[in-house]
């Protein structure tokens, strides 16, 4: 792409009024923005509408332009418009509205079908985004919403994406904690699509050993202590060689010598239907301290893990949406706040 195209103090979305779209119920909030779950007058067809904070306009333009490069995308939250809220002085996101399901209150219960099923459609997501020269940024299961009943799943909230530049720095505070790769918690900026797997991989050790979060640190130090006692200090000080990287003394004081423990000391008799040794193996592949070692989300769509639900007759969750989802039977929208 040109330069131009990544200048974002220069890109003016097209937006519209906020007369079309009426607010129903508030679904939550982020620290940039409040959710709501909004309707389409002219359409009748549910939305759900993300009011951003006044923050940075840098900020809300980067989001709005990766969302409209990866519009279409498999899996992808799909932005419907951009609304200009006048008397606010706000900037709404209409998305379509897919369902209310978190997948952070269904992850750790879902069956062991649907722990390869979902994970493999999040995969689809990323493996997009990543083509498409993006990085998520913040991959956890908050951002992540499904419709179980129709076997959807769309990784949501852009607002912390960026493109990748190969060479680039890019700033160490990103991602949610229990889901930072170790190039974050060591101050590393050169990093690239490979973050988005290492959270993948908290994520899927907490789908299969029922264990949230995985990696459970108190702050940024502890997060780094609790991966050093299970991955190992030799790799770690490995890693930091191979990129001449400098650990903070602090650091270096606090980070006693462990040994790399195996999987198979988080099996118990709760969780044991949910691995194998395809499991440990994928895993393995995620949760690599060399982020540039990590399985890519291509690699990982291929992987062993997920040869069995090729065996399970389930169409695989469309990303186009079906027309009948989010319409509405004649709703009464007269009490209803017009955006």
């Amino acid at each position: 792409k040109p330069e131009e195209f990544f200048d974002y103090d220069a890109f003016a979305p097209q937006s519209e009024t906020g007369e079309n779209y009426c607010v129903m119920q508030k679904l939550g909030r982020g620290k940039y923005s409040e959710v709501f779950e909004g309707v389409h007058l002219p359409s009748k067809q549910r939305c759900v509408l993300k009011i951003l904070k006044p923050v940075k306009g840098r900020k809300i333009k980067r989001e709005i332009k990766i969302l409209e490069f990866l519009r279409g995308g498999t899996n992808v939250i799909a932005l419907r418009a951009v609304v200009s809220v006048q008397l606010l002085k706000m900037t709404a996101l209409v998305f379509e509205y897919v369902g209310k399901t978190d997948f952070k209150q269904i992850y750790l219960t879902i069956s062991e079908y649907e722990t390869r099923f979902y994970l493999h459609e999040l995969l689809k997501a990323l493996d997009y985004c990543h083509s498409k020269g993006i990085m998520h940024r913040d991959v956890k299961p908050h951002n992540i919403i499904v419709d179980r009943d129709r076997k959807k799943l769309r990784l949501i909230d852009w607002g912390l994406a960026e493109f990748y530049h190969p060479g680039e720095e890019y700033n160490v505070r990103v991602a949610s904690r229990y889901f930072k790769g170790p190039e974050l918690l060591v101050d590393y900026g050169f990093y690239d699509y490979s973050l988005d797997m290492w959270s993948v991989g908290c994520m899927f050790a907490s789908m299969i050993f029922r264990r949230e979060p995985f990696f459970h640190g108190t702050d940024n130090v502890d997060q780094l202590i609790r991966i050093v006692k299970v991955l190992g200090t030799t790799d770690f000080y490995n890693y930091l060689t191979k990129y001449n990287i400098k650990l903070d003394l602090k650091l270096r004081d606090i980070i006693h010598v462990n040994g790399r423990k195996t999987w198979d000391r988080f099996v118990t008799s709760e969780n044991e239907y949910l691995v194998n040794d395809d499991a440990f193996n994928l895993l393995e592949s995620f949760l690599r301290y060399d982020h540039m070692s990590r399985i890519t989300a291509k690699e990982a769509l291929q992987h062993k893990y997920f040869q069995r639900l090729a065996h399970y007759n389930v169409a695989s969750a469309n990303s186009k949406e079906d027309s009948h989802v989010g319409e509405l039977e004649e709703i009464d929208v007269t009490y209803y706040t017009h955006l």
